[in-house]
């Protein structure tokens, strides 16, 4: 049971906040900094997920890729997402 559980945390720590892009043309952060149809706090959970660790890249940590996206992007990238998000709002 616990293995189950385990696995279906991981599972949704892989899509978590990526769930909120179905549809959506995301190729850079500041495409979700840009998207209309997310709220403010939607973007932030995006973007601060997106900064985690859990998104680095195992041979370049400083990269981060989230599902759904065409790329890696490097860490500095997202931070200016949040930094333009936190002058937006």
């Amino acid at each position: 049971m616990h293995e189950m559980l385990q696995q279906a945390a991981s599972c949704a720590a892989a899509t978590g906040p990526t769930i909120l892009l179905r549809g959506m043309e995301i190729e850079r952060p500041v495409d979700v900094v840009k998207a209309t149809a997310l709220s403010a706090d939607d973007k932030r959970t995006i973007l601060g997920a997106s900064a985690s660790d859990f998104y680095a890249i195992d041979s370049k940590p400083a990269f981060r890729h989230m599902p759904g996206t065409p790329e890696p992007v490097s860490i500095d990238e997202v931070q200016a997402a949040l930094e333009e998000l936190d002058r937006c709002y």
